[in-house]
C-alpha cells in the first residue's frame, strides 16, 4: 500500500511538473507585432514575449526564420503573404484603424488642415512606404489629390512610433499616425482627422507562424485576442471593432 501511494504521489507530482511546464511554455511565446500594438497587445496578455516594429520588417524577418509564433500585423497583405508561402495560418482580422494628422502642440508651422501641408517648408514626416501606416498615408493623400505634399517630407520611418516621436519632439511640423498612436501622448500633440470618405481601409491581421514550436499556446494567444475581452481592450485603446473580410 506504502509503495502504491508512493508512486501515486510520484506521478502526480510529475503531472503537476509537467503542467507547470506546459504553462511556462505558454509563457514564453514569442508574438511579432506591428509598432502601433505596442501598448495594447501586453494590456490583453502580459505574459509573451514582445517584437514590435513595422509589420514589413518584422515579416521579412519571419521569411528569414526569425522565431516567432504569433505575427499580428497592421495589414493584412503581409499576413496573407506569409500565408501564401506557407509560413503562417490563414491569417484573421482582429482589428481596425484610422488615420489621422498630428502636429506638435506648439504647432509652430500653423498648420490647420491638411491642405496646409501643401506650404513651402513644411517639413512632413511618414513612414517608408512598405511600412503598412507609410502605405496608407500616400494612399490617402492620393484618394484626396495631395501628392504634391510629399514633396515636403523630410523622413521616411521604419514605423509608425517614430513618426510620432518626431512630431510629439517637435522634430517635424506633421506626421501621419494612427489614431490610437496619437492617443498615448495626450498633451504632446494636436489630432487633426481626416475625412471618412479618403480613409483607406486599416485592417490589421494575425496569424499563428508554421514553424512555432508552440502552436497550440500561440493559437491560445490568437484566440485571446479575439475574445469579448481581447475586443474590449483593443476598443478601450481606440481601435475600432474588428469586421469579416468579404467572403467570409
Amino acid at each position: 500500500m506504502r509503495a502504491t501511494a508512493a508512486l501515486l504521489a510520484a506521478v502526480v507530482l510529475a503531472l503537476g511538473a509537467a503542467s507547470a511546464a506546459g504553462a511556462r511554455r505558454d509563457a514564453t511565446i514569442t508574438v511579432y507585432a506591428a509598432a502601433s500594438l505596442t501598448d495594447v497587445l501586453p494590456k490583453i496578455d502580459p505574459a509573451p514575449r514582445y517584437s514590435f516594429a513595422g509589420s514589413n520588417t518584422l515579416a521579412a524577418q519571419i521569411q528569414q526564420g526569425a522565431p516567432a509564433d504569433v505575427f499580428a500585423s497592421a495589414n493584412t497583405t503581409l499576413p496573407q503573404q506569409l500565408f501564401q508561402k506557407g509560413l503562417c495560418s490563414q491569417p484573421v482580422v482582429f482589428t481596425r484603424n484610422t488615420l489621422v494628422l498630428i502636429v506638435p502642440k506648439a504647432n509652430p508651422a500653423g498648420i490647420k488642415s491638411v491642405y496646409d501641408l501643401q506650404k513651402p517648408g513644411i517639413k512632413l514626416d511618414v513612414a517608408a512606404t512598405g511600412v503598412p501606416v507609410g502605405s496608407y498615408t500616400r494612399q490617402i493623400l492620393k484618394n484626396m489629390g495631395l501628392t504634391s505634399v510629399l514633396n515636403n517630407v523630410v523622413s521616411n520611418e521604419t514605423d509608425v512610433r517614430e513618426v510620432l516621436a518626431k512630431v510629439a519632439l517637435g522634430e517635424a511640423d506633421a506626421g501621419f499616425v494612427y489614431s490610437t498612436d496619437a492617443k498615448t501622448v495626450p498633451g504632446q500633440v494636436t489630432v487633426l482627422t481626416m475625412p471618412a470618405w479618403a480613409q483607406p481601409k486599416v485592417q490589421y491581421g494575425i496569424c499563428v507562424v508554421s514553424n512555432s514550436p508552440s502552436k497550440s499556446a500561440a493559437q491560445a494567444f490568437v484566440n485571446e485576442v479575439m475574445s469579448k475581452a481581447g475586443q474590449a481592450k483593443l476598443l478601450a485603446a481606440g481601435f475600432l471593432p474588428r469586421v469579416k473580410p468579404k467572403g467570409r
